[in-house]
């Protein structure tokens, strides 16, 4: 098995979008205007080829495995999360909706925005690769690796066994989520 991890490119939009909508789920719906995966994973294509948001490609890494790829993971640090979030708030508003948007993030994190990977690829360390490659990022950056984790996510298995421990609470989009705070190894320390 030979797994790459590398940062996403425009071109893989067509990948991301519909996995990036299966994982946030009424997230995605929030964010895009949408009601259903369809439609806001067209929506999340088109911001997912741009700059300047949450769930661009500049923020994304993207993992192959023999050269297929089979997840991605979207990141970027706390203090830019209301202004990425902005385009989100504009579209929301140009389809007549409140622009109200709930930023995730934290100022002081690195934050694990979206973690995904295709059916046929779970349980084979993608996951797990991805967060490593986070947590990587996040330590050069000086700063901890966070996420959110709603109330039964089976993910949340992962996030346990790679080290996140909670951190808080946040309710988003009418749903009870959990913030995990990636622990620092020892040899880290």
């Amino acid at each position: 098995m030979s797994l790459h991890i590398r940062p996403a490119q425009t071109f893989d939009a067509q990948f991301a979008a519909p996995l990036i909508q299966e994982a946030i789920g009424s997230i995605g719906w929030e964010l895009t205007g949408t009601d259903n995966d369809e439609d806001a994973a067209h929506v999340v294509a088109q911001f997912f080829g741009l700059r300047g948001n949450r769930l661009s490609f500049t923020n994304a890494l993207v993992a192959e495995l023999e050269g297929r790829p089979v997840g991605i993971a979207l990141a970027y640090p706390g203090e830019l999360a209301q202004a990425l979030d902005d385009p989100f708030r504009q579209h929301r508003a140009s389809l007549g909706l409140t622009p109200e948007v709930v930023s995730e993030a934290e100022a002081g994190e690195f934050y694990l925005d979206t973690l995904a990977t295709v059916a046929s690829a779970r349980g084979q360390g993608v996951g797990a690769a991805l967060i490593a490659a986070c947590g990587e990022r996040a330590r050069a950056l000086g700063l901890p690796l966070t996420l959110l984790v709603e109330d039964g996510n089976p993910a949340r298995r992962l996030y346990e066994r790679s080290g996140f421990v909670p951190a808080g609470e946040a309710f988003i989009a009418g749903h009870r989520y959990e913030r995990l705070v990636l622990q620092a190894t020892t040899s880290e320390l």
